[in-house]
């Protein structure tokens, strides 16, 4: 029995001696998974860029940055802002971007758009682009000032009394033409010649246009209001370009003329404010983002306008309906402006 043990003692020993010291036995390794034709890996989440100019108003960036960002929160896509965007940028992000949404300056969209055919670009008043199947504009001839004027015109005539309007306009400059122009037409658009019957005079003179030259100074602006109170004019429109916060604070607080202008410059100026002709993108931006989505591109939508800061106490519901028929009129081209801006 001893003599048997001692045999297997020696094997036992026999054996360890024949392994290395210090090495463990290895196991087979395990293949590495393949991918079958039908498999591919996970996509990643779309992605929509917002270019921005980084010296833009911090109430305006927030503006478009919510705007855009509930847009692709809404498509299921991934959102992201930068101030430029270069190829490189594009070559970076890949195949996942499928937005571009830029506004001034132009970051290049014309290359942009040859680099990445796939993705969507919408140019944000963005001026001289040439046209391309991935590339969508909203008001790249900018402001259609002459649309602004004709419809201040007509408003103008629907609430002076006795028609008595008049135009600020500047004087000298092709978009303050056009605005002269164009508000003229606006009023005869409403109400023809508007002549009183019973108490003709003064005839004709109505609306009253009244050009401040380009050299003037925003402080001699005011006497140049003056000049349309002493030619007894009720409404005023105030062309974008000349509309100084002192020139209409002091409209609004020293004469009794009421105003039609762009932009309201601050509650005390609302009991003589009319309304305001606003130009407004972003509304657009979000009526084209589901066609961009789709792939819909190739789009020119002017710049559109918008009613603001209504008076109702001036412009009553009726007539309120009635602008906005004009508008809508102005801005599908059934109603033009006669006037070249």
């Amino acid at each position: 029995m001893r003599s048997k043990l001692t045999i297997v003692l020696f094997a036992l020993t026999f054996l360890v001696s024949c392994t290395s010291p210090g090495r463990a036995t290895s196991t087979p390794a395990t293949p590495a998974p393949t991918l079958s034709p039908t498999d591919s890996p996970a996509p990643s989440m779309p992605l929509a860029i917002l270019v921005l100019p980084a010296d833009m108003s911090q109430e305006q960036y927030d503006q478009y940055q919510t705007l855009v960002y509930d847009l692709a929160q809404a498509n299921g896509m991934r959102f992201q802002v930068l101030n430029t965007l270069t190829p490189e940028d594009l070559a970076l992000v890949g195949p996942a971007l499928k937005i571009v949404i830029a506004l001034p300056p132009d970051p290049g969209l014309a290359a942009l758009t040859s680099v990445a055919p796939g993705v969507q670009f919408l140019a944000v008043g963005i001026p001289d682009l040439a046209p391309a199947s991935n590339l969508s504009t909203i008001g790249a001839n900018g402001i259609p000032i002459d649309q602004q004027a004709f419809l201040a015109g007509y408003i103008a005539g629907l609430v002076a009394p006795e028609w008595k309007v008049g135009i600020l306009y500047q004087k000298d400059t092709t978009g303050g033409k056009a605005a002269r122009d164009a508000f003229a037409n606006g009023f005869t658009f409403y109400c023809g010649t508007c002549r009183n019957p019973i108490f003709p005079q003064p005839s004709g003179i109505y609306p009253v246009p009244l050009g401040i030259p380009a050299d003037a100074q925003e402080g001699e602006y005011t006497a140049y209001a003056d000049i349309l109170v002493h030619n007894s004019v009720k409404v005023v429109y105030v062309y974008p370009g000349i509309a100084t916060h002192e020139l209409l604070d002091y409209i609004t607080q020293s004469t009794d003329m009421l105003v039609i202008s762009e932009t309201l410059p601050d509650e005390t100026a609302r009991t003589h404010w009319v309304v305001s002709i606003r130009p407004v993108l972003i509304s657009s931006i979000k009526n084209i983002f589901t066609d961009l989505v789709a792939g819909r591109g190739g789009q020119i939508i002017p710049t559109p306008l918008f009613l603001a800061d209504v008076n109702p106490d001036l412009l009553s519901e009726g007539k309120l309906r009635l602008a906005q028929d004009v508008l809508g009129g102005l801005q599908n081209g059934t109603i033009g402006t006669g006037a070249t801006p």
